[in-house]
């Protein structure tokens, strides 16, 4: 029953009441409808719609779900094509929400179909006479909180102890990429982290982002800071430097070294003794390998020996190769940033196990890039430096002073 019929019913039947009672209940009845709020979602006020929601199941296409509904094949037609550049319905997958509005709960047809891409995003598609296919986003909020530890066992399992995010542990890896070895983590070692935890509707997405950290790691306490240089954001120690070095640290995330760089190795495949010029990181296929830093890709291709590998130019002085790869994901000359992914792990070429070859050249000569001392990239500007140390002030007072719980919310990031 349509609850504003059900309404003005009852306010017909009061005004028609001669009594002085019945006056001041019609009154009474008529503020009530007033202060009604408006429940918005996907840009609509659901008190207007009588509401069908569901999930995808594995196999549905966009037809599955609506036709039953009572829209027709041909309305779905003419908006899976016209609204292909907006969404192409192709991308639906299982267990993702879908919400459709029907003006009346006595509607033959749905007036509008929502599909949530995430839990931030979706697309409606417009079902009425004006057929039309849009993005949406919900309203995000960032709370602000602060989480430390000292490391008994692993960083990954001291924040999921303490109730904090255990994805800050690859970003704290990926702050300190070359001045931490993530893999070499002590006990005793001690972090405290500031972060903003995104929200929609009051609860977390699962993204965070780091606004400062404190890591102490053999006794030596190193700190970064987010801030904005140059419109740029990046993370910069107290001095100013950038912890983003030229280049990253190892190609593949979360792998162990099972062969480092050395001029003599008893070859597993071909039962002989040879040099070795760069390091194995074991990993699971299919893991992602990332350019450790920008360049150009100089090759691309498969050989007996290498089995699929990519080779970069970063400048005149350095290059980097990747080998054993399951598959490649990078074409000779294409333009790569440091963390693209430019392949996965595999085996192929003479490997006895999954893992990636990592190689590194300076001026034309294979180095061992773990004792190589690469250049950071750029500090902040001097025209920047009083709003990096005055945002250095504000965030060490904030680690110092907060409890490691929540304590604010706020309507954007804080940077």
């Amino acid at each position: 029953m349509n609850w504003r019929w059900f309404i003005g019913c009852i306010c017909v039947f009061l005004a028609a009441c001669s009594t002085e009672k019945g006056e001041k209940v019609a009154v009474l009845m008529q503020e009530a409808v007033v202060i009604i709020k408006p429940v918005m979602k996907f840009g609509f006020d659901l008190n207007q719609f009588h509401l069908v929601e569901g999930e995808i199941s594995p196999g549905d296409v966009l037809s599955r779900v609506l036709v039953p509904l009572g829209v027709s094949q041909g309305d779905l037609e003419v908006l899976i094509n016209d609204g292909r550049e907006v969404f192409d319905v192709r991308k639906i997958r299982p267990n993702h929400k879908w919400t459709t509005l029907f003006e009346t709960d006595s509607a033959a047809s749905p007036s509008f179909f929502v599909y949530e891409r995430s839990v931030k995003d979706y697309v409606v598609f417009s079902l009425k006479d004006s057929l039309a296919v849009w993005n949406g986003s919900h309203p995000v909020t960032y709370e602000m909180q602060k989480s430390t530890g000292i490391i008994m066992n692993s960083l990954y399992q001291t924040l999921d102890d303490a109730g904090a995010p255990t994805t800050l542990a690859l970003d704290m890896n990926n702050i300190f990429a070359w001045t931490i070895d993530f893999y070499r983590l002590q006990k005793g070692d001690a972090f405290e982290v500031l972060y903003e935890q995104e929200l929609v509707d009051g609860a977390a997405t699962g993204a965070q982002n780091i606004l400062a950290v404190n890591f102490t790691h053999k006794d030596r306490e190193r700190k970064a800071y987010l801030f904005k240089n140059d419109s740029i954001a990046a993370y910069f120690d107290d001095q100013g430097e950038s912890l983003r070095k030229a280049f990253l640290k190892a190609p593949v995330k979360y792998s162990r070294i099972s062969s480092k760089f050395t001029g003599k190795r008893f070859h597993p495949v071909l039962k002989r003794y040879k040099s070795h010029l760069g390091t194995d990181y074991a990993a699971p296929t299919g893991t992602p390998i990332f350019a450790v830093g920008d360049g150009v890709v100089s090759k691309s291709a498969y050989t007996s020996g290498n089995g699929n590998y990519v080779k970069i130019r970063h400048n005149g002085t350095y290059e980097t190769q990747y080998l054993h790869m399951s598959k490649r994901a990078a074409k000779v000359g294409q333009s790569v940033q440091q963390g693209d992914v430019i392949g996965y792990v595999g085996s192929t070429g003479l490997a006895t196990g999954p893992h990636v070859c990592f190689r590194f050249w300076k001026n034309g000569r294979q180095i061992d890039h773990l004792k190589e001392d690469f250049p950071p990239s750029e500090p902040i500007g001097a025209n920047e430096l009083i709003k990096f140390n005055e945002a250095i002030v504000t965030f060490d007072s904030l680690m110092q002073s907060t409890p490691a719980t929540n304590y604010e919310v706020f309507d954007s990031p804080a940077l």
